[in-house]
């Protein structure tokens, strides 16, 4: 059965400003994935849960809205 993909997703509306991860890149809990500007301020998106990038939804430069899906780990 496969396992249900993890969502690490924007809490808010904000620039990407750097992708910290690759696809097949592993994370571990608390790691820094994705670096989003929101009002002139660098906010750091951090990995909740531990796993293997299995896809990067977004690039620097992209607008994001609040529950965008930014990275999916398994």
């Amino acid at each position: 059965m496969p396992t249900k993909p993890v969502l690490v997703v924007a809490e808010m509306v904000a620039n990407i400003l750097e992708v910290a991860v690759d696809v097949g890149d592993r994370v571990a809990v608390g790691d820094e994935v994705v670096l989003l500007e929101s009002m002139k301020m660098e906010i750091p998106v951090f990995s909740a849960d531990a796993g293997v990038v299995t896809a990067v939804k977004v690039t620097p430069g992209d607008v994001v809205q609040e529950g965008d899906i930014l990275i999916e780990l398994t």
